[in-house]
């Protein structure tokens, strides 16, 4: 019973994922071009399940070579958009593109200057439409027995973002002395220490 749900739901994450390799992939040159020329940081807007992925790919791009942060959708809106400088680049994320507290971070983001970047399946949204540009996922099914639950959805932004980090760093010649500035400590810092030597 456990083993035919889990091979259901990961053949959902799997399916999405080649279809985003296969039909969406033109897309990501422009961001990248975008994001290789800011001159401030990568700042990733989100609540819910898309904030914890948004923390997840801050983290990412920090540790890979383009400093970024994550501001929370509600705390952007009640001061925290003040984090937030006209040559820094915003990622806002929400699958279906009409997260009210996503949505009411743009007047302020377009006034502020800073670039704008959708991360949505959501293509004939409110994002979609607000933002400077896009990433768009194809129509996706949630993984869940109830196709309710940000799983699917959750997956591919996770696969993006971390997809660019790694274009991004590959573009930067990060190389791994760069990682062990960033990375000193854990399992992955003594291996780079002793590699580096």
């Amino acid at each position: 019973m456990y083993t035919d749900s889990i091979k259901k739901a990961i053949q959902v994450e799997r399916d999405a994922i080649s279809e985003l390799l296969d039909h969406y992939a033109s897309q990501y040159e422009q961001i990248c071009e975008l994001m290789m020329a800011c001159d401030g940081k990568i700042v990733f807007i989100g609540v819910g399940k898309s904030g914890h992925i948004g923390k997840k790919l801050a983290a990412t791009f920090s540790s890979t070579g383009t400093p970024s942060f994550f501001v929370h959708a509600t705390e952007a809106v009640h001061g925290d958009l003040g984090m937030i400088e006209p040559k820094d680049i915003a990622v806002l994320i929400s699958n279906s593109g009409n997260t009210s507290e996503i949505i009411n971070t743009i007047p302020t983001l377009k006034r502020i200057g800073c670039k704008t970047i959708a991360f949505t399946s959501g293509h004939d949204s409110e994002l979609a439409k607000q933002c400077d540009f896009r990433i768009l996922y194809p129509k996706l099914t949630e993984a869940d027995h109830l196709k309710l639950a940000p799983t699917t959805s959750s997956t591919l932004t996770l696969v993006v973002g971390d997809a660019i980090a790694c274009a991004l760093s590959e573009a930067k010649s990060f190389e791994s002395k760069d990682f062990l500035l960033y990375h000193p400590a854990g399992s992955l810092g003594k291996k780079l220490k002793e590699e580096v030597k």
